[in-house]
């Protein structure tokens, strides 16, 4: 797919929040222009498709097959998660070098990888025990040249508790089963991050009361999906 018209059609996942993104440790911010996606990022989601469409052939990665609707419904909605996320990292990096970022239940790649692309500086690990899953994920992965990107072929639960600074969760079965495994990987002040419908959401809150929830935000371009964050105090 040709970067220009993936652009394109990311742009309103890009463009800034109508409100400031509350952080755990209390710093509002908001993006005061829009994001704007270098070339080489372009051409990373380009190839990226490339390879998912091909893979797709074979496994069921993603039951979405028409090109645009991968760039919106998959790489839209991760990217906005990221901006919101690492709202900086368009133009000056805003995390650490190392920051540790974990995507439970990962699939084709979503969010984690997008997440990554965004913000290369985070050392990313994807959670996904599916063996072919995984081994598309390292393709993926050495095609991109993505580097610090950590593929757990295993189930999120025999991982060590409290080990990542964001969790990230979308489109998993057994939602409400994987919830708390997933909180149980975020460190102290770290945050839980799902890409959800909004009916939910209130099956989340209930299920981790003892999180600290921001308000639901929006995802453009969808009547139902939200991105909701919790942070652990």
């Amino acid at each position: 797919m040709k970067p220009d018209r993936i652009a394109e059609l990311l742009e309103p996942y890009l463009a800034p929040s109508t409100r400031p993104f509350e952080r755990c440790h209390s710093e509002a911010r908001s993006a005061e222009e829009s994001a704007v996606l270098t070339a080489a990022q372009l051409q990373s989601i380009s190839t990226y498709i490339d390879i998912l469409q091909r893979w797709n052939a074979r496994i069921n990665l993603t039951a979405i097959r028409d090109e645009e609707q991968i760039v919106t419904r998959h790489f839209g909605e991760s990217l906005f998660a990221a901006r919101h996320l690492f709202p900086a990292c368009s133009s000056v990096p805003s995390v650490a070098k190392g920051f540790e970022v974990a995507d439970v239940g990962s699939g084709a790649g979503f969010p984690g990888m997008p997440i990554k692309l965004w913000a290369p500086e985070i050392s990313l690990t994807l959670i996904e025990s599916n063996q072919k899953k995984a081994t598309f994920l390292k393709e993926v992965a050495r095609a991109l040249t993505l580097t610090d990107v950590n593929i757990r072929t295993a189930r999120a639960e025999s991982l060590a508790r409290a080990s990542f600074a964001v969790v990230t969760l979308r489109a998993v079965e057994r939602f409400e089963s994987i919830l708390p495994v997933a909180a149980n990987l975020v460190a102290p002040s770290g945050r839980l991050v799902l890409l959800i419908s909004q009916t939910q959401l209130p099956q989340a809150q209930s299920a981790l009361p003892a999180l600290s929830w921001s308000d639901p935000i929006a995802i453009p371009a969808s009547q139902s999906r939200v991105l909701a964050i919790a942070c652990k105090r």
